[in-house]
């Protein structure tokens, strides 16, 4: 399977940030948080399609997902208008060997996945 790269957008502590408009969602492929802190991440997955879809938070391969046997997480985004927000994301359960966040679709799914970064306020 094809995977797609989601870059972070990263939050801005004691300040604030323009809403970025995100990754295309490529149905049915992989979309891929690289790098990630599962525990400051936060996505938000839009669905401008005529049918609700299903996203997948697949269950972690790497030595640090212990609770990988939970399985994944597979939240529904409404049709037309529809956002979900997920997380923060637990690695115990989600990150993968690599240290990524993988999220998968379906085919037919179309609009946006962004992950933001949370910071540490000082």
């Amino acid at each position: 399977m094809a995977t797609t790269a989601v870059p972070y957008s990263l939050l801005v502590a004691n300040a604030n940030l323009s809403d970025p408009a995100g990754t295309a969602i490529v149905a049915g492929n992989d979309h891929v948080v690289s790098n990630s802190v599962p525990e400051l991440t936060l996505l938000r997955v839009t669905n401008t399609h005529s049918a609700d879809h299903i996203v997948t938070i697949k269950a972690g391969t790497g030595i640090p997902a212990w609770r990988r046997g939970q399985g994944d997480l597979a939240v529904t985004v409404t049709a037309t208008s529809g956002v979900q927000w997920i997380g923060p994301i637990s690695s115990s359960r989600f990150i993968q060997a690599d240290g990524s966040i993988k999220v998968s679709t379906v085919a037919g799914h179309t609009g946006t996945i962004t992950a933001f970064k949370v910071p540490r306020a000082t």
